[in-house]
């Protein structure tokens, strides 16, 4: 007992003395950098209103469900396929970028309707209802297909080296290597071996080494790892983000609105994720108190909702409660909202500062690759979490097919028509496919079990 008294971490309600608090919402910021950063890249949204949305939406996210949910908000690749497809597509042939934003924008918030509608079901209804639809089965697998379909990504990143002449190109290659695997190692060594403050911030430390490496790799051998963020060239050191109004579009609902139907049973996994971690830290530290958080997954899906329709609002991708962060809060122990809404205000300052913009982009893909691989296998390890938690009967027929036709539909639409699975004529997102698939099927087969009991 006396050990789980003094276990570290905070709690979602407890608050670190400032100087802390400012190094872990740092932490955070840097974990939920690359990814939104990279849906704005990918899809063509202004990277500053990006980062800007991520901050406001947390915020709102957090006083929606009154500071008892700790989670982040930040841009969703589920949504990048749509997205992408939409503004790139024959009927806005033509326009402008910030028209094109404008008319994503407005299917962006009308999708924040789903899951809004999804919570106030749960909250009318009961988390019964949503355990039933989404039971252990459903959001576990989930959650491992959620960290698992971006395995390419993480060892695509940790091998990414700068353009380099022909002569260099094995070099700079195996350079890559060496600075996302010191980022790795130290990363994974800081969380396992350091004690006290140090424990909690080795997703901090383990990149700052990394950086170093890339650094002295510059030094050494003129290959510069370091990135340049042209968006940002030539606007001084203070600049607004490009903030831009929705334009009414039907094209634009049809096109986004059904992907929150997969953030849902996503969301969920979160949530069951984190219900999980701050339970058993509160246990760990001696104290009788019960975090409610899988209850209040009704106020979880309306705050998601509502940060789909601020972030949409402003000129801000679609979003979701990001898994990089929960893995960062799990790694760490720290759960405090104080500090996610830290984070959320430091990356709106960032935002608005160029330098600081710049800084963070900066970081050498190879460093990001490095962290990825450890915190996208983290939100793998998590969803085998929901399921161990939940006691999931790995010998049931009925659980193995479910588990099994979620997994490779998500990992064999990733990886055979990368990310989008042709499907009598539309494009489905293979979370989406997976997500949807099992759903439909568990059902089906609850009741074929409700007849049995008959």
């Amino acid at each position: 007992m006396k050990n789980e008294q003094h276990a570290i971490g905070y709690l979602p309600d407890e608050r670190p003395p400032f100087w802390k608090l400012i190094l872990y919402a740092i932490q955070q910021v840097i974990v939920m950098f690359p990814a939104t950063i990279t849906v704005a890249l990918i899809t063509g949204f202004h990277v500053s209103t990006t980062i800007f949305a991520s901050g406001f939406a947390t915020l709102c996210f957090i006083l929606v469900t009154r500071g008892k949910i700790p989670l982040y908000y930040g841009s969703s690749f589920s949504y990048i396929g749509a997205i992408g497809g939409l503004m790139a597509s024959d009927a806005l042939l033509g326009m402008s970028l910030n028209d094109k934003i404008a008319i994503a924008q407005f299917g962006i918030v009308m999708s924040g309707l789903v899951s809004i509608a999804a919570g106030i079901i749960v909250k009318k209804l009961g988390k019964d209802v949503i355990e039933k639809l989404l039971p252990a089965t459903i959001t576990g697998p989930i959650a491992m297909v959620i960290g698992l379909t971006l395995a390419g990504n993480a060892l695509s990143d940790a091998a990414t080296a700068p353009a380099v002449p022909d002569s260099q190109l094995a070099l700079a290659n195996n350079l890559a290597w060496v600075i996302s695997l010191v980022t790795l190692l130290a990363t994974i060594l800081f969380s396992v071996y350091l004690k006290g403050i140090l424990s909690q911030l080795p997703l901090l430390l383990g990149p700052i080494l990394g950086v170093i490496v890339a650094f002295i790799v510059k030094q050494a051998t003129g290959i510069d790892f370091f990135r340049v963020l042209s968006e940002q060239s030539g606007s001084g050191i203070f600049a607004l983000p490009i903030f831009t109004l929705p334009k009414p579009s039907w094209i634009s609902v049809a096109a986004i609105m059904p992907i929150a139907i997969a953030t849902i049973p996503e969301s969920t996994a979160h949530v069951y994720q984190l219900d999980i971690y701050v339970n058993e830290l509160a246990k760990r530290k001696g104290s009788t108190k019960r975090y409610d958080i899988a209850d209040r997954l009704g106020d979880n899906l309306i705050g998601d909702g509502i940060g789909d329709m601020v972030a949409g609002a402003i000129g801000g991708p679609a979003g979701t409660n990001y898994g990089e962060n929960i893995s960062a809060m799990a790694i760490t122990r720290v759960f405090s909202v104080p500090v996610l809404i830290a984070a959320a205000v430091l990356a709106m300052l960032i935002s608005f500062f160029t330098p600081l913009v710049n800084a963070i982009y900066s970081i050498p893909v190879a460093v990001i690759g490095g962290l990825e691989i450890y915190l996208f296998g983290a939100i793998a390890a998590q969803g085998i979490a929901i399921m161990i938690d939940k006691k999931v009967d790995m010998f049931s027929s009925k659980n193995i097919a479910v588990i099994a036709t979620i997994m490779i539909i998500g990992l064999g639409g990733q990886y055979a028509f990368n990310g989008s699975i042709p499907f009598f004529g539309i494009e489905v997102p293979c979370i989406a496919g997976a997500s949807i698939f099992g759903i439909l099927l568990n059902l089906l087969l609850n009741i074929g079990d409700k007849n049995n009991k008959k």
